[in-house]
């Protein structure tokens, strides 16, 4: 499929997915060689085998079958008495190779009320003749003075919200921007993605690693974040360091071609380890660890191909060393300090030297390169990571709230440096700075 018919199935997803009736499709997809009758089935089984998954796995499906595959598609749904749905996506796509920069256009009902998605740049509408919807195009001077109005041709304008930076921003640029597929992933699925979390908080006396009191409330938080956030959430609890990976491989080998996203949040300890791209190791309740950069790679294109292209989130709360920073001096715009009123503990553990040494240059270069990953580390590699045993970690607390505020109006790095600034601010004599590393190539807006 051409990018042009990709862009404009995408911008045309929600109407497809709420409208599209998929049952008296499958025999016109077939008998129009658009799917196998495997793919059929691997539809039909989709998420929870519902009309909505099943419509939305098949719109996804259909950008990977050809050039031809939405003409064909639409001539499918004249087939089935969907002319409705035909016409909509035959006139946008005529409108489209006229202008590529066209969008959608504008129904308007017998009433003149907006019916459909209201995103134009082109002056596209709809009027009424004979009791049917046929297309006319107007030009810019034989429009009614009601007509040229903006808001007859997009959305009501959102008024400028503060976002407590000292002023206000436009919330139209940040639409803008989620709507652009070249510049922001695409989160319109429900659920988004998967989020597993894994909580490790009770530790085998062999393993030497004390209790981490306080991690269950980090975990609750969490687990009610991401569900606000679209996400199925799924916790699993003091797991050994084999566990973990069978965990983490159960998740990367399931179905994750209809969403849009993964999230992996681990809570437990962790120290230094010998790695070739991401620092750092967890610990499983075994006492065992697992290299942080062996975590991601059960993610990447060769074991995960249903998360290719698509956003890989990895939220990490533990030490990364035994490193303890006890900051230095700087004046601070309020005097209060910021950490909790109790001594917080660290999730850190003595360094291990893996059997690999890092500076195997030529080994690091013949690994592929990593792309839609985002590691958020809680602390610095090397450093220890503050928990407080009543009302759970630094990191977790601060990304929750930041979370709560802002994930309406900003993107994920943004947050994330929302997060950094907040922690580093905590403490007095204990001070702690996370950091990430991101190999995303586009902005993430979490759907809110």
């Amino acid at each position: 499929m051409d990018e042009a018919d990709r862009r404009l199935l995408r911008r045309c997803r929600v109407r497809l997915v709420g409208e599209l009736q998929v049952a008296s499709l499958w025999d016109a997809l077939l008998n129009r060689e658009l799917f196998t009758p495997d793919m059929i089935e691997d539809i039909q089984h989709a998420g929870s085998g519902s009309r909505r998954d099943q419509a939305r796995q098949l719109v996804t499906d259909l950008e990977t079958r050809g050039k031809q595959a939405l003409p064909l598609f639409i001539s499918c749904l004249e087939d089935t008495g969907q002319d409705t749905l035909a016409l909509f996506l035959r006139t946008s796509r005529q409108a489209v190779s006229r202008d590529p920069e066209a969008l959608v256009p504008v129904v308007l009902g017998p009433t003149g009320s907006k019916t459909e998605e209201p995103r134009v740049t082109k002056r596209d509408l709809w009027q009424p003749a004979q009791g049917e919807l046929t297309p006319m195009v107007l030009g810019p001077e034989e429009l009614t003075p009601a007509q040229r109005r903006p808001e007859v041709l997009r959305p009501e304008l959102p008024r400028p919200v503060d976002i407590g930076s000292g002023g206000f921003r436009d919330v139209c640029a940040q639409e803008r921007l989620r709507g652009n597929t070249d510049l922001a992933y695409v989160m319109d699925a429900d659920p988004c993605g998967y989020c597993l979390i894994v909580n490790n908080v009770n530790f085998c006396p062999a393993s030497r690693l004390s209790l981490r009191t306080g991690s269950n409330v980090d975990c609750e938080k969490l687990q009610h974040r991401f569900r606000q956030l679209h996400f199925s959430v799924e916790v699993k609890c003091d797991l050994s360091a084999k566990q973990m990976v069978q965990a983490l491989t159960e998740l990367a080998q399931r179905d994750h071609r209809a969403l849009d996203c993964c999230v992996v949040v681990i809570l437990s300890h962790g120290c230094q380890a010998s790695h070739l791209q991401f620092p750092g190791a967890i610990y499983g309740t075994d006492g065992c660890s697992v290299s942080v950069e062996r975590i991601v790679n059960i993610f990447n294109g060769t074991h995960c191909p249903g998360l290719g292209g698509k956003p890989k989130l990895f939220f990490i709360q533990a030490c990364g060393g035994e490193q303890r920073d006890h900051g230095f001096e700087v004046t601070l715009s309020s005097p209060e300090d910021r950490g909790s009123s109790s001594d917080p503990e660290p999730d850190a553990a003595p360094f291990q030297e893996g059997a690999r040494s890092s500076d195997q240059l030529d080994a690091m270069s013949s690994l592929p390169t990593p792309s839609d990953i985002l590691v958020s580390y809680s602390t610095f590699p090397g450093f220890v990571s503050w928990r407080d045993v009543k009302s759970g970690s630094w990191y977790i607390e601060t990304l929750d709230g930041v979370l709560e505020q802002w994930a309406h109006s900003e993107d994920l790095q943004s947050l994330l440096l929302r997060v950094a600034n907040a922690v580093a601010e905590r403490g007095v004599y204990n001070k702690q700075i996370p950091g990430c590393f991101n190999f995303l190539r586009k902005k993430l807006f979490f759907k809110t």
